[in-house]
């Protein structure tokens, strides 16, 4: 293959390349526009653990804002949010379509559970966010308010809408970044990185690792550092599991 042919070839896969990341960002914006004429309707699902666990105190509860544009902004960054959670399945799709016709058939057979995998965990982790832990987290902040006996005055939660619906995002995202760890672990085995006796003698400094990281993705609470780090602990046996099964069938692999 001569100069002109490899700079040929390089340019295609730049213009292939560049067509993909267009469609993507395409189908971002369109979603992100459908989104926000329900942003609305968005925001009372994503605040709907906090109604639910304050319904039943007795008192009168309300989300503020104390700035003209910050609702405003919270339905524009609601919307994207929704728009890159939803759409991240086909920015896979044009990942794989860009990167497929470049592999082997078994190469492909090897990666496709993984492009697979990797979204449905990232919504596991959302969802338990919502329906777990946001719910014990509220519970737990709320624990800290007063009736005004033991101080001069009331300490009562008037929480903001951009500060609560951030909170929200930021743990969703982080438990569903963090719930990648079998997927990560599993393609490093596949590259020769890693391998099941590396993960378990390395197991005692991965719970503080672990651990670590909860402390910093998530508020400075027990409830979301305990909630983030033990499915981790989890998750990280179970790639262990993962990982010597990859092992198995290669072996089988090399015998045959």
């Amino acid at each position: 293959m001569n100069n002109d042919e490899k700079d040929s070839g390089f340019v295609s896969h730049l213009t292939e390349l560049r067509k993909r990341l267009i469609h993507s960002f395409i189908f971002l914006f369109i979603f992100f526009i459908f989104c926000y004429f329900f942003a609305e309707y968005i925001y009372g699902f994503l605040v709907d653990p906090f109604a639910q666990a304050v319904k039943d105190d007795g008192t009168d509860r309300r989300l503020i804002f104390t700035a003209l544009q910050e609702t405003f902004l919270t339905y524009l960054k609601v919307s994207f949010f929704t728009a890159f959670f939803v759409t991240c399945p086909f920015i896979l799709m044009q990942i794989w379509k860009f990167i497929a016709p470049g592999l082997y058939k078994h190469e492909k057979i090897a990666i496709l559970p993984y492009l697979i995998l990797t979204p449905i965990l990232f919504f596991l982790g959302g969802m338990l966010v919502y329906y777990l832990i946001m719910p014990l987290a509220i519970k737990f902040f709320l624990s800290f308010e007063s009736t005004g006996l033991s101080t001069s005055l009331p300490i009562q939660l008037e929480a903001k809408v951009n500060e609560y619906l951030s909170l929200v995002m930021k743990l969703i995202f982080a438990f569903g970044i963090s719930f990648q760890l079998p997927v990560v672990l599993s393609l490093l085995a596949r590259i020769g990185v890693v391998d099941s006796k590396f993960l378990k003698d390395r197991r005692k400094y991965v719970v503080v690792i672990i651990f670590a990281a909860a402390a910093l993705l998530t508020p400075p609470d027990p409830i979301t550092q305990i909630g983030l780090a033990i499915p981790l602990l989890i998750l990280y046996e179970l790639s262990i599991f993962s990982v010597k099964f990859i092992e198995n069938k290669n072996l089988e692999k090399t015998d045959a």
